[in-house]
């Protein structure tokens, strides 16, 4: 079943600097939301002049020439170069990028999925546009004690051949016990339905537990298996399932350059192939817990320094003890 359009929020004048309690309530009955302009336009034109630098002046001579693959087509990523990334600014291929014989199709610029992992620290421009008051309030108001950010990346979704992404939960990939994962998905151009839109199962994060974890291998690589711990974040309000695995309704969220989306990680979401001629640039990070459990077994491995803490990094928080709630992200 195709994903139903929704109609995107209005947009605001300015950045807004909280969350109001109705998106909040919002978010916790969805599992994601839309937050118009929450990046400017010079900012959103920064961070773009920025990943067009690093696409056109990476080097090929000394490039391992790894793929992302979404497990679909070939089985997940797992090589050196993707798993001693999570404090580098490394780039991964799209599948589609290259012919029967292994060449590239196309120019290199136009032929990388993704940036990453660790953008936030070692590109100022992205490191700014992370670790902000506004990202900082929205944790606090989640309920957040110690956020910790980790695995950001710069998604390309190139045109004719960006990869379609099935349907997962980010907690699937960043682990916690109890799972605490929230990602923050910033467009960096327009995203509609022809260039590879998100589409989000509402509300699956109530009735979706992780049942699956994306692990490192004894004997090198990476795979899944089964999850151990809690499956669903601490105090929760739990649905019971009342639908089939797989039936779930998909809603589109198509946004403007600048919308931040919200998408916790629980949260059934996908998106599809960009058969289009438009590029679908977007920046995305994540936030967990740093008082749960983030063991070896993650694919991801924190840095000498841990994973830097949004609270102290982030400039001043804004104070808005009205909308803090409890712990239930």
């Amino acid at each position: 079943m195709a994903p139903t359009r929704i109609s995107p929020p209005a947009e605001s004048p300015s950045i807004p600097k909280y969350l109001t309690q109705d998106q909040l309530s919002s978010y916790e009955a969805n599992g994601y939301l839309l937050i118009p302009n929450a990046l400017s336009a010079s900012t959103v034109s920064t961070l773009l002049s920025e990943t067009n630098h690093m696409l056109s002046y990476f080097s090929l001579s000394d490039h391992p020439m790894t793929k992302f693959s979404t497990g679909e087509n070939d089985s997940h990523v797992g090589d050196d170069y993707f798993l001693t990334s999570g404090d580098k600014v490394r780039f991964f291929f799209e599948e589609g990028a290259f012919s029967s014989n292994g060449e590239l199709t196309k120019p290199k610029h136009r032929a990388i999925n993704k940036i990453g992992h660790y953008l936030h620290e070692i590109s100022p421009p992205f490191r700014e546009a992370t670790f902000t008051p506004l990202h900082a309030s929205i944790a606090k108001m989640m309920g957040f004690k110690d956020p910790r950010v980790l695995q950001s990346m710069i998604i390309c979704k190139q045109p004719e051949i960006g990869g379609r992404v099935p349907p997962h939960q980010d907690s699937t990939f960043l682990y916690t016990n109890p799972p605490s994962a929230v990602g923050f998905w910033i467009a960096l151009e327009d995203v509609t339905v022809d260039n590879g839109s998100l589409s989000f199962a509402k509300g699956s994060h109530r009735r979706s537990p992780v049942k699956s974890r994306f692990t490192r291998k004894d004997k090198g690589g990476t795979g899944f298996e089964e999850v151990e711990g809690a499956m669903f974040p601490k105090g929760m309000e739990i649905e019971e399932l009342g639908m089939r695995e797989g039936e779930d309704e998909y809603e589109l969220g198509e946004v403007k350059a600048g919308t931040l989306v919200l998408i916790h990680g629980n949260l059934l979401h996908k998106s599809e192939r960009n058969l289009s001629g438009k590029s679908r640039f977007i920046y995305t990070f994540h936030v967990i817990e740093g008082e749960c459990e983030y063991d070896e077994k993650n694919w991801l491995q924190p840095p000498t320094r841990g994973f830097t803490r949004l609270y102290e990094t982030s400039a001043c928080i804004p104070t808005n003890n009205h909308y803090v709630k409890k712990n239930t992200h």
